[in-house]
């Protein structure tokens, strides 16, 4: 709500850190050192260490803002780079709660930790599904008899997702086991979309 007010504000208290020597890393390695300040976080959190944990965390925002500004400055502003930027950033999103959530070790603590990571995936799902229709008079020039949108195939799609909750479901107690397996296979998934990416969009 206030991030379009604030882009600025941000972008003038950051600008002299990529006029240093960290403007000249290469953007993506920027993004990935806050991706490091982010798990360095949430495994602070995990130990109850709150101020290591709250000092990473900006430290890592700080980086995020950085990246962006680094990008533009040098010309090394891309597609690629801005998704492998999402992707840390949602990684960070989703590592920071689970932190704090070992932290506490309640029941309560790990069903709201749960809603919330829910939420937070209904709503990369929207925006992502959000943007694609925007460029969908674009794409359906050339997919006449694609759905909606185009998406990369992938080991985890829909018909997958089907099978493993389905198996969930019918063994609860080998639940654990069939997640983790489901887990491996979405982040296979999710590279693999990365990997086509990079040689798509570059």
């Amino acid at each position: 709500m206030l991030d379009s007010a604030l882009r600025p504000v941000k972008d003038r208290l950051l600008a002299p850190f990529a006029k240093t020597p960290i403007g000249r890393v290469h953007p993506t390695a920027i993004s990935a050192v806050g991706l490091a300040f982010s798990i360095g976080a949430a495994v602070a959190a995990s130990q109850r260490l709150a101020v290591v944990a709250v000092v990473l965390w900006l430290l890592g925002r700080v980086a995020d803002g950085v990246d962006g500004l680094a990008a533009r400055s040098t010309g090394r502003a891309s597609d690629l780079g801005g998704l492998l930027d999402f992707t840390f950033d949602t990684i960070g999103y989703a590592t920071i709660p689970i932190g704090v959530a070992f932290g506490v070790d309640t029941r309560t603590g790990w069903i709201v930790t749960a809603a919330l990571l829910a939420a937070f995936y209904l709503n990369a799902v929207s925006l992502g599904y959000v943007a694609a229709l925007i460029e969908k008079r674009t794409l359906a020039a050339a997919h006449p008899k694609a759905t909606s949108v185009v998406l990369p195939r992938g080991v985890i799609e829909g018909t997958e997702t089907i099978v493993f909750f389905t198996l969930a479901l019918t063994f609860i107690d080998a639940s654990p086991w069939i997640w983790a397996v489901m887990t491996v296979l979405v982040i296979i998934t999710a590279l693999e979309r990365v990997r086509w990416a990079a040689k798509e969009l570059t």
